[in-house]
């Protein structure tokens, strides 16, 4: 009996362990075959072909065409101040009046000397001219005579110190008045009026002319041969611009490049001079500085974040009309605000990823996502106008 209990125990875990497997293996049959790797979601943009202007970019200083630090000649109290801080001026215009009374009794005094040496010069030479008909008459010696020429002589040599005398004194009477030697735009005034200043002592006011105003600055001395060719050919073309978006920008032309290198920065000063007519340049200003050297025609470009790098070179990611991506092969040119161009790699209208490259693979699927800010899209062509190329970069 209880042999017959046991194995109606084993046979029903045995169906129960079968019922198990049965069910496992249909569970099994039920799994879904692994699908294929999803698209890519990526941003695109379309190559574009046009005119690139070629530029060579560098953060300049303004500095006045003149400059003039106005110092007293002469030592004396100021009586005049003729002008207003910040005030523009004129060639010529009064700016200071020092006290002249010392030096008009300096003049008087010095043509009071001149007045009696000139006096003293008339008798002497009439003696000279006397003694000289004694000595023919024999009532006088010869050598009386020569006393009487020397004393004439010196007379007249008195006389020549006491005009240089007399000059010197009217030129130190016109340096109480101080005019302006350049027109331009006046600074600080540093010594008001009723102080006594001396000669050379203090700087009293400084003159900038801003129109026309320079900008200095320097390139590397491997773009020299270019700017030097295209100066050949005639004026080369600057714009300046003021930095912090404030819309001010002026343009001019390099009027100037040193005559060496600095060794130790590689590096070769320029000038370039703007007409500044509106006078919204100022000395010691820093601006942004482009040169226009050439213009590219017919470029390929891209936006700058299509170029990668890996390690065969560089590279971008083409989609083809299938929505399938392409790795291709590039080499970039200039490159300025966010674009580059193409030397060689790409066509124009091709389709190029500039967002999600992390996710593309090689031949894979891509699904292209619209931009997350409006134009971020847009044909690469529409920002060069605006934004030059600068020589000597890449797509990086």
């Amino acid at each position: 009996m209880r042999s017959s209990k046991a194995w109606t125990a084993r046979g029903s875990m045995m169906l129960l362990v079968m019922v198990a497997l049965a069910t496992v293996a249909a569970c099994a049959k039920k799994v879904e075959k692994p699908k294929g790797r999803p698209p890519a979601p990526v941003i695109t943009a379309i190559a574009s072909q046009q005119d690139v202007p070629l530029q060579l970019r560098a953060i300049g200083t303004m500095e006045a065409s003149e400059s003039v630090t106005i110092r007293t000649q002469i030592s004396g109290e100021i009586t005049k101040v003729a002008f207003r801080e910040g005030q523009d001026v004129q060639k010529g215009a009064l700016l200071f009046q020092l006290d002249p009374r010392v030096y008009q009794a300096a003049i008087r005094k010095a043509e009071a000397t001149l007045a009696r040496d000139r006096v003293i010069l008339t008798n002497a030479r009439k003696d000279f001219e006397r003694y000289s008909q004694l000595v023919k008459d024999g009532i006088v010696t010869q050598e009386q005579a020569e006393g009487y020429r020397t004393r004439a002589e010196s007379a007249a040599a008195d006389l020549s110190s006491d005009q240089a005398a007399v000059d010197s004194a009217r030129e130190q009477l016109a340096y109480c008045t101080i005019t302006a030697p350049i027109g331009g735009r006046l600074g600080v005034l540093a010594v008001d009026r009723g102080n006594v200043v001396k000669a050379n002592d203090i700087a009293l006011v400084t003159i900038n002319k801003l129109t026309p105003i320079h900008a200095g600055f320097t390139i590397p001395e491997k773009n020299l041969p270019e700017i030097q060719q295209r100066l050949t050919g005639g004026k080369l073309a600057v714009e300046a611009e003021v930095p912090g978006g404030t819309g001010v920008t002026e343009k001019g032309f390099v009027s100037f490049f040193d005559n060496t290198v600095d060794p130790a920065t590689g590096t070769i000063r320029l000038k370039a001079a703007f007409d500044n007519t509106k006078k919204q340049l100022w000395p010691g200003q820093f601006v942004n500085l482009t040169i226009t050297l050439a213009i590219k025609k017919n470029a390929v470009v891209v936006p700058g974040q299509a170029v990668q790098t890996g390690q065969k070179g560089q590279y971008v990611f083409v989609v083809k009309p299938d929505l399938t991506a392409e790795i291709r092969p590039v080499v970039s040119g200039p490159a300025a605000r966010g674009m580059t161009t193409i030397e060689s790699g790409l066509k124009p209208g091709e389709q190029v990823v500039i967002d999600g490259q992390m996710r593309v693979v090689p031949g894979g699927k891509v699904e292209i996502k619209p931009p997350e800010k409006p134009g971020a899209a847009k044909s690469a062509g529409t920002a060069f106008p605006e934004k030059p190329l600068q020589p000597g970069t890449n797509g990086k």
